[in-house]
């Protein structure tokens, strides 16, 4: 491969199909001034999408880590706020915060600069604080979209941090080169061997904008590694952060607030909707975060439909509880929890429970963590064929199948004859009947609520199909 082509490759997508590893993988801050196209070049070096990119500046807020491999070579690259010290918004010195805590976390750094704009102060101030962390840093001389722009990048030697790798995050050029730096700098460290299956749940922090995802996640971590701030919208990343809980390992996604589309008129705000969806779908629970305030409100209720239909076990958090327990005394009106279970119960399908906690004080976060443990354990678990066709048994008797009313049907009553479970993630069950026809929708939904209740699924998305003796095939429960 000559210089130009390797300059030019796209590396290897790795994305979330890297295998888990149970040795902490190097990571690699990347840094820089705003709108320098950091998260493009992230993109780029991952051969994802999963970095906001806007035209606007200051769109990359809290440090986001995604998985990257060169060479066979497995790392995580830090996505950060662009950190602009003469900003003093209260926001701008979070997003500082964020990076330098990157920063800390990190073996390397890449810092990227903006060819076509030359070395500016927030540059040259960026650079100071790197060498003053003795840390192995490269410069990344963004937007040399052509070969005629690739002497630009000389004039960022004196930044005093090594020779400058000129890149394009458009067009791919020198990304090779880069990766190929940042790998020398990680040095030789044994990347393991084959790991054994992983039974991490994957959490999704999800809910609408400003109702304490945030604050909620930092609790869980017991660190500030979200930005929190009275501003809706603040986050606009999915972020992927590992938790250990006891001994079992959880991956937590801290998302963007979601609106009625209705509400979206900005593209910002569209994308980072679509990637909470996504962050959805890839997950194993929900945690529907409301505010306890407003009560369980019909935008909570269409974002716990999403998250049951991207197939997530799922579960309602009344958040800002501790505000509730003290309405009374003030003179104002505390949230009767009763009769919003009830409404949830009414209104969704898979019963999810509704669950209050704090985030402000930690009252109830152990709690709704082992709840989440649990529901991610439910997903994944079988039940033994024996015991469901003794629950078949009890449940008919405990209410008669329907006689069938259709035609050539009559006066035959719908038997259900043998159940077993034939798959997980979600849970799927097969029950043998003698006609597929004679099983009423309402029959179908006390089959299914009976199940929940008997085998505490509430929250879980369950698939029944009833199957006519002789078929080879299921046709889905109503």
């Amino acid at each position: 491969m000559t210089h130009g082509e390797r300059s030019a490759a796209r590396p290897q997508k790795s994305g979330n199909k890297v295998p888990p590893s149970h040795t902490c993988p190097m990571k690699v801050a990347v840094v820089g001034y705003p709108n320098v196209g950091k998260s493009s070049l992230i993109n780029r070096l991952t051969g994802t999408r999963e970095a906001v990119v806007h035209e606007r500046p200051g769109i990359t807020r809290d440090r986001k880590e995604l998985d990257c491999e060169w060479n066979g070579r497995q790392f995580k690259l830090i996505d950060t706020g662009g950190v602009d010290f003469e900003d003093e918004d209260p926001l701008a010195g979070s997003i500082r915060e964020q990076a330098q805590a990157g920063l800390a976390d990190a073996e390397v750094a890449v810092l990227v600069v903006d060819a076509r704009a030359g070395v500016r102060p927030g540059d040259e101030e960026m650079a100071e604080l790197l060498r003053r962390a003795s840390l192995p840093t490269i410069v990344a001389a963004n937007k040399c979209d052509g070969v005629a722009e690739l002497p630009l990048a000389a004039e960022f030697h004196r930044l005093g941090l090594g020779e400058p790798i000129a890149v394009s995050a458009a067009q791919g050029l020198g990304s090779g080169d880069l990766l190929d730096r940042i790998v020398s700098l990680l040095g030789g460290r044994d990347q393991g061997e084959d790991q054994p299956a992983d039974d991490t749940v994957r959490l999704a922090v999800i809910g609408r904008p400003n109702v304490g995802k945030s604050s909620l996640v930092n609790r869980f971590l017991g660190e500030e590694r979200v930005i929190v701030s009275d501003v809706a919208g603040t986050t606009r990343d999915a972020i992927d952060m590992p938790l250990l809980v006891g001994d079992r390992s959880l991956t937590l996604v801290d998302t963007a607030g979601m609106r009625r589309q209705s509400k979206v008129a900005d593209s910002v705000e569209y994308y980072t909707a679509l990637r909470s969806q996504r962050a959805a779908e890839r997950a194993d629970v929900a945690l529907v975060v409301c505010d306890a305030s407003d009560g369980v409100t019909a935008q909570d209720l269409r974002v716990a439909e999403l998250a049951m239909k991207a197939g997530c076990a799922t579960a309602i958090v009344l958040n800002k509880w501790d505000l509730q327990e003290h309405a009374e005394g003030a003179g104002g009106r505390r949230l009767d929890l009763d009769h919003e279970r009830a409404r949830v119960a009414a209104k969704l399908r898979l019963r999810p429970r509704v669950l209050t906690v704090s985030a402000k004080t930690g009252r109830h976060v152990a709690r709704l963590l082992t709840e989440a443990i649990m529901l991610g354990d439910r997903m994944s678990g079988r039940i033994p064929t024996p015991e469901l066709n003794r629950f078949l048994a009890e449940a008919t008797q405990a209410r008669q199948p329907p006689v069938g009313t259709r035609r050539g049907t009559g006066g035959h009553r719908l038997k259900l004859i043998y159940m077993a479970q034939i798959g997980e993630r979600p849970p799927r069950f097969a029950i043998q009947v003698n006609s597929r026809e004679r099983v009423t929708r309402d029959y179908a939904y006390f089959v299914e609520n009976r199940l929940r209740a008997r085998y505490g699924m509430d929250g879980i998305p369950l698939i029944i199909d009833f199957v006519e003796r002789g078929q080879r095939g299921g046709a889905r429960a109503a």
